[in-house]
């Protein structure tokens, strides 16, 4: 699109980089994005800016911080009789337990990927005489769409639609990130695509109460080097929550879109993985609609497994690079994962290993 054009240009690129390098000042930035983080291993970014920014990929990819108890519970549910669950593809093999729901799609249970929940509606008025189950997983992006297809299946009264919800809200475990002991950065850059709906206001925490500069960004690389030059000149100035995307977010979000998360869902704790429960960072279902609630099924979960060697938890906090975990691209890969920021796209551990290891490993 030409509109972009201007966000890609080598020599837009090439002025941000050197306005960079003209400040006087260094920075340990992370990104809470998993699309940013894709970005900017894509592009180069990390070892073009290093040594003087140091970036730092935070728990920005909601597969990601699934925890095993939560994947545990959809394969039990979907090894169910008469249950089909519907599941966006990236969900299919992120590892639980026992297996993965690609595992249990092998075994026998009926396991659908979809790319929007309204096609887990269709599925519903088409299999009247089968449970569907839609796999909820994501952050605010996400969930003004679950939320409008759960009224939606209620107002037709479709009684065989069930969500299970591990939704999850970015500001709540941005707090709780800030308020770790060992937890030292001099700026975030923000989620773009989360912030179209709950807007800039939702920040303000960060900066006010934690002294954090912030900056919510576009995904092209002149977007990501505006924001890094905005938080390095904050540190000079004063911290601030700024939007460079000013051509999709504003202050107050999608209003409309924060309704009806409001009709549908409570906020609740939430286990993320990496972290820990977090109070109000999760959203389930509200009373009225809990005939649709899949999480409410009793079922029969498997008990702690050996630990794997994976270090996913330590990668989502910024305390380790994925190469610091032994498994990264020998155990663990993409086509083989053991851990899930191996999994999704927008994993830190898939981006790096795409774009980021060294030559000899690719050879």
């Amino acid at each position: 699109m030409k509109y972009l054009d201007e966000f890609r240009s080598p020599a837009v690129v090439k002025g941000l980089l050197r306005r960079i390098r003209e400040l006087d000042c260094s920075a340990r930035i992370m990104e809470v994005c998993g699309t940013h983080t894709t970005a900017i291993s894509k592009f180069g970014l990390r070892s073009v800016l290093a040594p003087q920014v140091e970036l730092i990929s935070g728990p920005g990819c909601p597969v990601c911080v699934t925890s095993d108890a939560d994947i545990d519970r959809v394969i039990a549910v979907a090894r169910m009789p008469d249950v089909i669950i519907a599941t966006f593809g990236d969900m299919m093999k992120v590892p639980g337990s026992e297996g993965s729901l690609a595992d249990a799609s092998a075994e026998g249970a009926r396991v659908e990927v979809v790319y929007s929940p309204l096609e887990a509606l269709e599925i519903a008025k088409n299999d009247g005489d089968k449970r569907v189950v839609f796999l909820g997983v994501g952050f605010e992006t996400t969930a003004p769409a679950v939320a409008s297809t759960l009224l939606q299946a209620a107002d037709e009264g479709l009684d065989n639609f069930y969500l299970l919800s591990f939704h999850k809200l970015v500001p709540p475990a941005l707090r709780a990130l800030s308020l770790l002991p060992d937890f030292e950065i001099d700026g975030f850059i923000l989620p773009g695509h989360v912030s179209t709906i709950i807007g800039s206001d939702a920040y303000a925490f960060l900066a006010e109460e934690f002294g954090i500069p912030c900056v919510i960004t576009g995904f092209e690389p002149a977007d990501i080097l505006q924001a890094i030059y905005l938080l390095l000149r904050m540190r000079q100035e004063g911290p601030s929550v700024r939007v460079e995307y000013s051509r999709a977010v504003r202050p107050e979000g999608n209003l409309k879109a924060l309704s009806v998360m409001e009709r549908v869902f409570d906020r609740v704790p939430a286990t993320w993985r990496g972290l820990f429960e977090i109070p109000d960072s999760g959203l389930s279902l509200k009373e009225e609609h809990s005939s649709h609630d899949a999480g409410a099924w009793e079922v029969e979960l498997p008990g702690p497994v050996a630990d794997k060697g994976c270090r996913c938890g330590e990668v989502l906090c910024g305390k380790i690079k994925p190469a610091e975990c032994p498994l990264f691209a020998k155990k663990c890969t993409p086509e083989d994962p053991v851990g899930p920021c191996m999994v999704s796209s927008e994993g830190t551990c898939a981006s790096y290993y795409l774009y980021e290891r060294p030559e000899d490993e690719i050879a």
